[in-house]
């Protein structure tokens, strides 16, 4: 999918972050904007952001199918077509996986495979029933890639996400689609991602462990270091361009991915230190 001027995009996360960087990039590409977050006032400062283009919101929480599908019925209600998924709200949560409990993963799960999940059922038959050239943008994460320590719940979503991108690809590509699938995995991002906790909903609310307090300042030290969202922003539309399934934002990921599939196969654990 080579053309994107004049088509529709959908980004969920869309208040900060890579999210923003996403609808920023695709607005500059001259496409209609569908924007989905849960933050009300981020969002909101997207949307100003974007320019001339058409731009629509909806508070959106993506680990309910319900609001998922409500943003949907609007994008194709509204918009008439979408051309463009990205299912890219997540959520971090660090900690050893003994220490993880049942909210933990519920709210994990929820944001970070279910929202992928609830946006393939929703928007995928749509897009596929278009008969056009469209493209579906999973944000998985180099945690999907690497089972580091002190993140076990997030490695576990993640990797998820990504055999739920994996399958929909096959999938897509069995049947004869026009829609490519792309499993984007950032690393260390200038991002709000060790802050994930401020949108927890209240009912899923525990008292962090320390070992994910630990866990979190690292991630957030690690996302200062990290590169600008823009920069992912601009590897998306690339890989959407040249149709690529996996988007890796620093090419010594795919050493280390050699690395530890040539480690597995002796049947040794991986050393991420």
């Amino acid at each position: 999918m080579r053309e994107l001027s004049g088509k529709v995009a959908v980004v969920t996360g869309a208040a900060s972050g890579i999210g923003r960087a996403l609808a920023l990039r695709f607005a500059a590409e001259g496409m209609t904007l569908m924007l989905a977050d849960v933050d009300y006032d981020g969002l909101a400062r997207t949307a100003a952001m974007a320019g001339d283009v058409e731009v629509l919101t909806q508070i959106t929480d993506v680990s309910d199918a319900w609001a998922v599908r409500h943003l949907a019925n609007r994008c194709f209600g509204e918009l008439g077509a979408v051309h463009v998924l990205c299912n890219n709200a997540g959520v971090f949560q660090g900690g050893h996986l003994w220490t993880r409990d049942e909210e933990d993963f519920s709210w994990l799960l929820g944001v970070n495979l279910w929202g992928v999940l609830h946006g393939v059922h929703e928007f995928v038959p749509r897009m596929i029933e278009q008969d056009t050239e469209g493209h579906v943008v999973n944000t998985v994460s180099v945690a999907g890639l690497f089972a580091r320590p002190g993140a076990g719940g997030y490695a576990v979503t993640k990797y998820a996400a990504l055999a739920a991108s994996l399958a929909l690809a096959q999938d897509l590509a069995a049947t004869g689609s026009k829609l490519r699938v792309s499993a984007l995995c950032p690393g260390a991002v200038r991002t709000r991602i060790g802050e994930s906790d401020r949108t927890r909903p209240p009912g899923l609310a525990v008292t962090p462990t320390p070992d994910e307090v630990e866990s979190r300042e690292s991630v957030s030290r690690a996302a200062e270091r990290g590169i600008e969202p823009s920069e992912v922003a601009d590897l998306v539309v690339a890989g959407i361009r040249e149709e690529r399934f996996l988007l890796l934002t620093d090419p010594k990921y795919a050493d280390r991915l050699r690395e530890q599939t040539e480690t597995l196969l002796t049947g040794s654990l991986p050393d991420y230190r």
